[in-house]
C-alpha cells in the first residue's frame, strides 16, 4: 500500500529496495533481504536465529553504503532496523520509521537510538505520540492503516456458500496467530476449547498462506475435524462470527474494528514467557486494551490460556447480556480512537505516512 502511494508523489520511476516480502515484491519492490529469514517470535526463538539475521543485516547494509537511498523507512522489526538505523544515519541516510518499536512496553533504554539515528517517528497508535514526544523524538499519529478500511461486503450467506458453512449456526473464529510458531503453540488449545464448546457452533480459522493451511490441516487432523472450517479473509470471519478468540498481535486491532466481542490468548516458550515478563512495562498484552487504557478485552496468557478458561469466557460473550453489550460498547469506542486524527485533510493513514517520506526524500535530494 506504501509503495504505489509514494510512487505517486514521487514518480513512477522511483526505485525501492530493502528489507521485504512477497506483498511488497509484487508491488516492484526489489528484495534484498527476505523479512521471513529475521522473522522469528519470542525470545528464544530470536536466539535460534542470529547467526541469519546478522548475516543479512550486514548484506542490508553493504547494499545501502553502495546504493545511497534518498530515505530509509524502517518498519516495526526494532532488533534489527533500530541497528540498521544507526548505520544509515553514519552514511547519511534520513531514516523515518513507520510502525514504531513498542519502547513503552519494553527495553526502554533503546529510545536513545530513537532520539539519535530516527529522522522522523510514525505511529499508528495514539498514545505513542505522546509517549515520543516527551521524550524529544519528533512524532507524528498518522491513524491506523486498518482503520481505512471498509467493512466486509460479502453477506453471511455468500461466504456459507463460499465455505460450506451453516448460516443459521453461530459461528467463533480462532485466529491462532499467522506464523507456524505461533499457531503450533496456540492452535490445540484452541481446538480443545471447541470440542468443549460443542456442536451447535461452527469454528472458522482464517488463514491466507497455502504452508499454513496444510499445517493446520495436519494438526486438526489429531481431533475431530468436522467443525472446523479453514476459510479466507480473517475481517470477513470476524463480521459474521457471534464471537472470536485472537492471538495478540495486529488481528486484535482488526477484531476491535469490526467490532466482534473477542478474548485474547498467546503462549510462547516458557523460557521466553519467563524472561519477558520481567522485562515487559505494560500491565495488557493486547493492543485493544493498551489503546483503550484499560482491560475491555480478556486476556488469557501463558498458563491462563487452557481451554477451560477460553470456553468459560465464551460463554459470557456469545450470549445477548450485558457482558456483550458492554464490550461491543467498549470496542466501539476503542475503534473510533484508531480512527481520530487531526488536520489530515481525509487522508488515510497511508498517504499521511507517505507524505512525511516524500518530504523527507525531497529534503534530501535538495541537498544533493
Amino acid at each position: 500500500m506504501l509503495i504505489p502511494e509514494l510512487r505517486k508523489l514521487l514518480g513512477d520511476d522511483t526505485q525501492f529496495f530493502g528489507v521485504g516480502g512477497e506483498k511488497m515484491r509484487a508491488a516492484g519492490f526489489e528484495t534484498v533481504v527476505d523479512a521471513a529469514k529475521i522473522a522469528a517470535v519470542g525470545i528464544t526463538e530470536v536466539v535460534k536465529h542470529v547467526p541469519t539475521i546478522y548475516r543479512e543485516f550486514f548484506r542490508m547494509v553493504s547494499v545501502a553504503r553502495a546504493r545511497k537511498p534518498d530515505v530509509a523507512v524502517l518498519i516495526d522489526f526494532p532488533d534489527f532496523n533500530l541497528r540498521l538505523a544507526e548505520k544509515l544515519h553514519h552514511i547519511g541516510v534520513p531514516v523515518v520509521y513507520f510502525v514504531s518499536p513498542q519502547l513503552w512496553a519494553w527495553k526502554q533504554r533503546r529510545i536513545w537510538r530513537v532520539k539519535k539515528f530516527v529522522d522522523r517517528m510514525l505511529v499508528i497508535f495514539p498514545f505513542e505520540q505522546d509517549y515520543y514526544r516527551a521524550r524529544e523524538v519528533a512524532a507524528e499519529y498518522v491513524g491506523h492503516p486498518l482503520a481505512d478500511l471498509p467493512q466486509p461486503q460479502i453477506s453471511r450467506e455468500a461466504y456459507a456458500r463460499q465455505f460450506a458453512l451453516d448460516p443459521p449456526k453461530p459461528w467463533i473464529a480462532l485466529l491462532p496467530g499467522s506464523r507456524p510458531k505461533e499457531f503450533t503453540l496456540n492452535l490445540p488449545e484452541l481446538a480443545r476449547a471447541a470440542q468443549q464448546l460443542g456442536t451447535d457452533y461452527e469454528y472458522l480459522i482464517p488463514l491466507a498462506s497455502p504452508p499454513l493451511r496444510q499445517a493446520v490441516m495436519e494438526r486438526l487432523g489429531e481431533v475431530d475435524g468436522s467443525q472446523f472450517h479453514l476459510v479466507e479473509d480473517a475481517r470477513a470471519a470476524l463480521l459474521h462470527s457471534r464471537a472470536a478468540v485472537v492471538a495478540s498481535g495486529t488481528a486484535t486491532v482488526e477484531a476491535t474494528l469490526i467490532g466482534t466481542p473477542f478474548i485474547v490468548v498467546y503462549r510462547v516458550s516458557g523460557l521466553s514467557y519467563a524472561i519477558g515478563r520481567r522485562l515487559v512495562k505494560v500491565k495488557n498484552f493486547g493492543m485493544v486494551n493498551l489503546i483503550a487504557g484499560r482491560e475491555i478485552v480478556p486476556e488469557l496468557i501463558q498458563s491462563d490460556f487452557t481451554a477451560e478458561n477460553v470456553v468459560r469466557e465464551l460463554q459470557r460473550l456469545i450470549p445477548d447480556g450485558d457482558p456483550r453489550a458492554n464490550m461491543i460498547g467498549n470496542l466501539r469506542q476503542t475503534a473510533d480512537l484508531l480512527r481520530q486524527t487531526s488536520g489530515t485533510r481525509n487522508q488515510t493513514a497511508i498517504e499521511r505516512a507517505a507524505q512525511a517520506i516524500a518530504e523527507a526524500a525531497q529534503r534530501k535530494a535538495e541537498i544533493l
